[in-house]
């Protein structure tokens, strides 16, 4: 829910940027009066901490708490302790798992010669394990020996203490974990049917307290000892928002030392070979458990998120910790944590929700208001970490989501509330358009009256937007509307700026249609004149929709303007720079396009697609060395599908993206299967193509990861294909993602190469395996006179390939005379019709079943 809440902020202010960038700006007075931003920050504060209340929030601000805990300053370790650990090492070296009573009583007489306060026995021993029980009974009787039980949990299970130790010396070890398994609390004591339960930490710690003669008593806010009381967790305590039950017993929030070195360490074999510091164990509490990483008495804590290597603690080590904050408390006047009043937490989130508010109120600009926001959260961050590190808990992740949603909310209020008009070029917007058409239709003197819609995208405007930046986009979206809008003579037309590059123009009475289409040819003619943007001309076209409808009860706006929209594109397609007049049939191209869209959504579901494998040929040995994996479609409605029919929809739709998820997951595991069925092709390689839509995803590596963790496969088999252009979108962004494809171990190949639009001069950056040379070199390559000018071409990129070290595939073989002349340039693989055409599994596996050598 967070993940969204961020995700729809970013997007307004992403919106608001891209409308309002060198724009008129806004009255000094804000849009909206005060009163509203103060009812909206109200009314946010109230849905944050509605959802605070419910707990939903809770995981976020445990995080937080996390965060601020590791950044603590590390205390050193507390020198009233030790923790005599039993390792790995330990346990071999007995020979014993679990460890015979015989070497605990050992080792309790070793470390009562160096006169201990106190011996804190973290191993349960409800029952013997001989030899040496008698021994054990024997030592476990002294007075400054606490040994550990466990209470009753949820599973039913219980473990009893040692026979024979009186009460004053057993405690619990039950850990109270949160909900995402990370121990923070410390439950101290419980209550039940006038019992009483002592835990192992607090037992441990009155015991090393008894010589000052301290009083303990447990009252219902908090745990007396002495003079100094420790208050009791709540329910709602700090970031807490839990059920009652769950904070039964007197419970406290743990104050770590540090992640790893919390308390001086020795080993087993240390004690039982006098190889401990004497000083270390006399008047010490001494705590005696296991440490053993594979153990199953190993714990989460705060140092723990997002820890990348295992990063949890022993619980002897945690029960350390847990005494020495008690100690420390008690002896040191060390504070606990504190937390403010639920009223007072909040007031503390509403004010921040009213911080951001007022920011939205008086920073139009999205830009400002974004820094402003986040230097306001980070000094909330600030505020709560400094309060952390001075023992309290306040909240940070609530307000800081309320003074980002108040913000946001108020300056979408202003946006999409209070203005009609595209800010970047001061026309009206696709609403108001839409808009101003529905009332003309409404008004008597336009019965029955011819209107057209003339509908107009730039040609090329994406490719000037990345070549020159958005400035120059901007620049020329207003210049564009300067030039159309000198055009009309403002009797009964009006323009809008109805998409990115996008404009409309309506037509309100035209006695003839022709004034349309000479409209259409003015604005193009206007158009064809080059732009002046910094001292650099800018050429652009225009391609042009026109569509025609009669007012009267049946008129559709927004009907209408689809029709030229759909004119507009067939007007593209036709080679741009042109009008198109809308026809029926152009509606039923567009429907039949969705419609196929559709069906590939039911035949993904369905599993129609298959994949065909081409051969890819060594051009020395003539034999198999891999295939290039190809999408097919066998619709049962249509029959056999072009991928030049469907691929392209697929594209523009997005259906691309699981499609390609799916041939990258089909391919690999058609690759193990020939790799077990086949041992001597045991060096295949598996070529796959990534599409533009793919290459632009931000978690492209994300999910090849996945895939290749569901399907394992050796990774230098597998070869990812990119085409030139995709790299001359985002040449810096596109290398960083080359690089993290090629860091999962994967080969990569460059598709088409000699067709794109790649430097040279940057070609040697690419962290690629293999160069591709496109077919229409390729094929011609025969025996005609002027193909030595295309060998030469050839010639050209296998020794650039060679020179940076490339492998090279030639595609599109068609004959013996073309494999000769690749062989004779030193070629060293290929593919096309002359060795096979793309073949189902099946058939592929046939093939190479056969181990063919083809001749030429």
């Amino acid at each position: 829910m967070i993940a969204k809440l961020f995700r729809t902020i970013h997007f307004l202010l992403s919106t608001a940027e891209k409308s309002r960038r060198n724009a008129r700006k806004l009255a000094s007075s804000s849009v909206i009066p005060i009163s509203s931003a103060l009812l909206a920050s109200l009314s946010i504060a109230g849905l944050v901490i509605g959802i605070r209340q419910a707990g939903i929030l809770q995981r976020t601000e445990l995080v937080a708490f996390d965060a601020m805990m590791q950044l603590s300053p590390p205390l050193p370790p507390d020198p009233r302790l030790l923790v005599v650990g039993i390792t790995e090492d330990d346990l071999r070296s007995q020979n014993r798992r679990p460890l015979s009573d015989r070497i605990i009583a050992r080792l309790l007489s070793a470390l009562q010669k160096e006169r201990p306060k106190a011996i804190g026995l973290d191993i349960y021993r409800d029952i013997s394990y001989p030899p040496g029980h008698e021994k054990l009974l024997e030592e476990l009787k002294a007075n400054n020996v606490i040994v550990v039980t466990k209470l009753e949990d949820g599973d039913g299970q219980r473990i009893s203490s040692p026979p024979g130790v009186s009460r004053d010396r057993v405690g619990f070890s039950n850990f109270v974990l949160d909900s995402d398994n990370v121990l923070r609390r410390n439950l101290m004591y419980a209550e039940s049917n006038q019992e009483k339960f002592y835990s192992f930490a607090l037992q441990l710690s009155l015991n090393y307290l008894k010589d000052g003669h301290l009083s303990f008593r447990a009252t219902p806010e908090a745990l007396q000892i002495g003079k100094t009381s420790l208050p009791r967790l709540r329910e709602n305590s700090g970031g807490y928002q839990m059920p009652a039950a769950e904070v039964s017993g007197w419970q406290i929030l743990l104050k770590y030392r540090s992640a790893k070195q919390a308390v001086r360490q020795v080993t087993l074999t240390d004690v039982l070979n006098n190889k401990v510091d004497p000083t270390w164990i006399e008047n010490k509490v001494v705590l005696v458990g296991t440490v053993a990483p594979s153990g199953k008495n190993q714990f989460a804590t705060p140092y723990s998120t997002g820890a990348r290597n295992n990063n949890f603690m022993p619980g002897v080590v945690i029960h350390a910790q847990m005494v020495s904050q008690i100690l420390a408390t008690v002896l040191d006047n060390q504070r606990q944590f504190w937390f403010w009043a639920q009223w007072g937490e909040w007031l503390w989130i509403w004010l921040w929700s009213l911080v951001g508010g007022l920011l939205g109120l008086r920073l139009h600009h999205p830009l400002h208001l974004g820094a402003a926001v986040a230097i306001s959260t980070g000094g909330l961050w600030v505020i709560g970490y400094l309060a952390f590190v001075q023992s309290g808990w306040i909240p940070v992740v609530p307000p800081a989501i309320a003074a980002i949603a108040a913000s946001a909310s108020v300056l979408a209020y202003q946006l999409f509330y209070s203005n009609s008009r595209d800010a970047l070029t001061g026309l009206h917007n696709r609403r108001a358009f839409l808009q101003q058409l529905q009332q003309i239709n409404r008004q008597k003197r336009y019965q029955n009256a011819t209107i057209a819609i003339l509908f107009l995208d730039l040609d090329r405007f994406k490719r000037i937007n990345d070549g020159l930046g958005r400035e120059a986009g901007d620049w020329l979206l207003r210049n564009t509307a300067k030039r159309l809008q000198k055009q009309l003579d403002g009797k009964g037309q009006q323009l809008a700026r109805v998409g990115g590059d996008e404009f409309a123009i309506y037509l309100s009475a035209i006695d003839d249609e022709h004034e349309a289409t000479q409209l259409a040819d003015r604005l193009q003619k206007e158009l064809t004149h080059p732009f002046q943007w910094q001292g650099q001309d800018i050429y652009t076209t225009v391609s042009i929709g026109i569509a025609y409808n009669r007012t009267g009860s049946d008129f559709d706006a927004e009907e209408l303007l689809r029709e030229a929209d759909i004119a507009m594109y067939q007007a593209k397609e036709l080679g741009q720079a042109r009008h198109q007049i809308f026809a029926a049939g152009m509606r039923a191209q567009a429907e039949t396009r969705w419609q196929l869209e559709t069906e590939m959504r039911r035949a993904l579901a369905r599993r129609e697609f298959q994949l065909y494998y081409q051969p890819i040929v060594s051009l020395k040995t003539l034999k198999i060395s891999g295939f290039e994996a190809l999408i097919r479609w066998q619709s049962p409605q249509r029959g056999f599908v072009s991928p030049g029919l469907f691929v392209p929809v697929a594209e523009e739709s997005g259906l691309i993206i699981p499609i390609g998820q799916w041939i990258l997951r089909e391919a690999c595991l058609q690759m193990n299967c020939w790799r077990e069925q086949f041992p001597q092709h045991s060096s295949l390689i598996m070529s796959v193509n990534l599409s533009r839509r793919q290459f632009s995803q931000v978690d492209l590596v994300e999910q090849i990861e996945t895939i290749l963790a569901d399907v394992p496969i050796d990774r230098d088999c597998l070869k990812l294909e990119i085409t030139e252009s995709l790299m001359m979108n985002d040449f810096e962004e596109g290398l960083a993602l080359l690089g993290r494809l090629k860091a999962l171990g994967l080969r990569l190949s460059l598709d088409d190469f000699g067709t794109g639009y790649s430097s040279l001069s940057n070609l040697h950056t690419f962290p690629i395996d293999t160069l591709k040379i496109d077919r229409s070199f390729v094929n011609r390559l025969n025996e005609e006179r002027e193909s030595h000018k295309y060998a030469q071409i050839v010639r050209t990129i296998v020794m650039l390939g060679h020179n940076l070290e490339l492998d090279v595939i030639a595609e599109g073989i068609e004959t013996a005379h073309q494999v000769r002349a690749l062989q004779s340039l030193n070629c060293e693989y290929g593919q096309g019709y002359f060795f096979s055409k793309p073949l189902s599994k099946e058939a592929a596996t046939k093939l190479l079943a056969s181990d063919p050598q083809w001749e030429v």
